[in-house]
């Protein structure tokens, strides 16, 4: 490939615009990968991707949300028994008894709880006291700003582990539950991880800082309920398109205070509290959708934790490679002058393909985002095939130039069809009928006249004479002093050409006659000769690189321009008897008999051809 891409480099010069657009191309993605310029979209891509393949993933039912909705906030009873939000903690308390009864893996808050409650101070008692009983997980949250606590000072509780390089000094603004007990502080970090364009996409596992780990709620779940964890800073989420198993907090609380509860089996489940109503503005962009409640963000972590099934992505370098191949296949392809819409039709095939097979890695844990490789190759198709459309179109209207030369308008606009010009345009032996017309007593007629006349005269006897032979789909190779020649059958196809070189024959000789009339009493002595015969012939562009004509060279022209000139005090227009076995039964042919021609050992039989009567 590299060896064909070398010889395409040191091809034409006129193609080095667009050689070094290519190289731009190709250096600019490389760049763009390289400092993840294309991050953006094949992120934003591969969420569309995701989605599709999510829509029927359903979350295991051993993750269970517990949800503070509107319901729970706006219904009567509980106004009545909790008042307004924020509600009391000992309502959570009681809550984490009831539920903590059915024996569940593990219990974990998404609330935070920050500030002690100075007016209800037992009622933060009874929230402490739940925890400690239960050994539910609370969230702790990295904050933007404000005092950082040293992190060596945080009780050994909260699992914060420092490394062999851990820095003693280190310290950072964390936002604890400072309501519990410290001794209780069995926490976990929940902040929300967002990528460059602000959309969540993944989940901290371990929070690494001057040589301290921190970990996530997930990891603390995980670690409770007995699952194994990646060794990993963070993981990819592997969303689901089902919702989590969910109970409205009213449900459960309102339960709990009644003669009869009914506590559902949340026995071995994993168990989260979190805010859902929209008020409380928990909510968060995802793959998604742009308001995703942060409890299903952490809900899926533990699910793909629980599951080992979050997302691996695939090396970016995979994709560099792909580009950089697509771009250079693309080139190349385009070097043997195809027709687009093949190259086209090829490239949306292996797009086609390229992303089914990244929506089904998807269902084996693995997402590969190819989208910004696959947009390279395409520009790479739009500039090759604009560089080919301009390309051809210049040597098209080169081509169609040249030929207008020797052809009827309407026979080379014929010529652009596809295929049709670059066969005309090569050099071939095939059989074609040559015309040999030449002018008797023109001598006369110029004595008699000016200069300038006599030229306006021969331009009109051409432009009768052309027309004859261009209304038949002749090629008018040249003009010869006041003598034409023509042939048929290139360079496009005319099966009839021999049919049609006779009818321009007896066209020309019409048209003279008309000619004739307009010379008045000199009309007599014009008169012209016309020879035709059919044979094989190498037809094709001769001359040098500054002036080059469309024409044919060998016998068969030779011969045609030799019947031609048995023409005087015979008849007007004679052919070869291979030009009247050629043209069967559409006209009557006069036998003239053998003649013996210039560089023809062997006799040449001659007929004179009429329409029937």
């Amino acid at each position: 490939m590299f060896e064909r891409l070398k010889k395409t480099f040191a091809g034409r010069p006129g193609r080095w615009p667009t050689r070094l657009l290519f190289c731009l191309l190709l250096a600019g993605f490389a760049a763009g990968n390289h400092f993840s310029v294309f991050a953006d979209l094949d992120a934003r891509a591969g969420d569309i991707l995701l989605r599709w393949h999510v829509s029927e993933r359903v979350p295991p039912a051993e993750i269970v949300l517990i949800d503070i909705d509107q319901a729970s906030l706006d219904d009567p009873q509980m106004l009545e028994l909790a008042g307004n939000w924020p509600w009391p903690r000992a309502i959570h308390g009681e809550l984490l008894d009831f539920i903590a009864a059915s024996r569940p893996a593990a219990i974990a808050f998404d609330l935070i709880f920050s500030e002690p409650d100075v007016f209800r101070p037992g009622s933060d008692a009874v929230l402490t006291r739940a925890i400690g009983a239960t050994s539910a997980l609370l969230p702790v949250v990295l904050a933007a700003d404000g005092e950082a606590t040293p992190l060596r000072q945080l009780p050994p509780v909260m699992s914060i582990r420092p490394g062999p390089q851990a820095d003693p000094d280190a310290g950072l603004p964390l936002i604890a539950p400072k309501a519990i007990d410290p001794a209780f502080w069995r926490t976990g970090l929940i902040n929300f991880l967002a990528d460059d364009d602000r959309v969540g996409r993944r989940y901290w596992i371990d929070y690494p800082y001057r040589g301290w780990t921190l970990p996530s709620l997930p990891r603390r779940i995980a670690e409770q309920a007995g699952w194994a964890v990646p060794a990993r800073d963070a993981i990819t989420l592997h969303w689901y398109g089902q919702p989590f198993r969910k109970y409205s907090y009213r449900e459960l609380f309102l339960s709990a205070q009644s003669r009869t509860p009914q506590l559902p089996d949340l026995a071995g489940k994993v168990v989260i509290i979190g805010a859902a109503a929209p008020g409380l503005h928990d909510l968060r962009p995802t793959p998604l959708g742009a308001t995703t409640p942060g409890p299903e963000i952490l809900a899926t972590a533990v699910a793909n934790l629980r599951d080992n099934d979050w997302l691996r992505p695939v090396a970016p370098h995979w994709n560099l490679l792909l580009g950089l191949f697509g771009m250079t296949a693309v080139a190349l392809a385009f070097t043997r002058r195809p027709n687009p819409l093949a190259i086209a039709a090829l490239l949306a095939a292996g797009s086609l393909a390229i992303n089914l097979a990244a929506f089904l890695l998807l269902a084996r844990n693995i997402q590969w985002t190819p989208f910004s490789a696959l947009l390279a190759t395409w520009l790479t198709f739009a500039l090759a095939a604009t560089a080919s459309y301009l390309r051809e179109r210049r040597q098209r209207d080169q081509a169609v130039q040249m030929f207008a030369r020797f052809l009827d308008p309407n026979v080379v606009r014929s010529l652009t069809d596809e295929g049709q010009l670059a066969r005309a345009e090569a050099s071939a032996s095939r059989e074609i009928t040559v015309l040999f017309s030449d002018i008797r007593g023109f001598t006369t007629i110029s004595e008699s006249r000016s200069p300038e006349e006599v030229v306006t005269l021969l331009n009109r006897y051409f432009d009768l004479q052309v027309a004859a032979i261009f209304e038949q789909a002749g090629t008018l190779d040249k003009f010869i002093g006041d003598a034409i020649m023509a042939f048929w059958n290139a360079p496009l196809d005319v099966p009839d050409h021999a049919v049609k070189a006779v009818r321009a024959a007896l066209a020309m000789s019409r048209a003279l006659e008309v000619f004739q009339q307009e010379l008045g009493e000199f009309g007599e002595h014009f008169d012209i000769g016309i020879g035709i015969h059919t044979g094989p012939a190498v037809v094709g562009f001769l001359g040098a690189s500054q002036r080059l004509d469309y024409t044919a060279i060998g016998d068969t022209v030779n011969l045609s321009s030799r019947i031609e000139g048995q023409t005087k005090g015979v008849a007007r227009i004679l052919v070869s008897e291979a030009t009247r076995d050629a043209c069967g039964n559409v006209f009557e042919f006069i036998d003239h008999g053998e003649v013996t021609v210039k560089g023809r050992h062997r006799p040449v039989r001659l007929f004179e051809p009429r329409e029937h009567a």
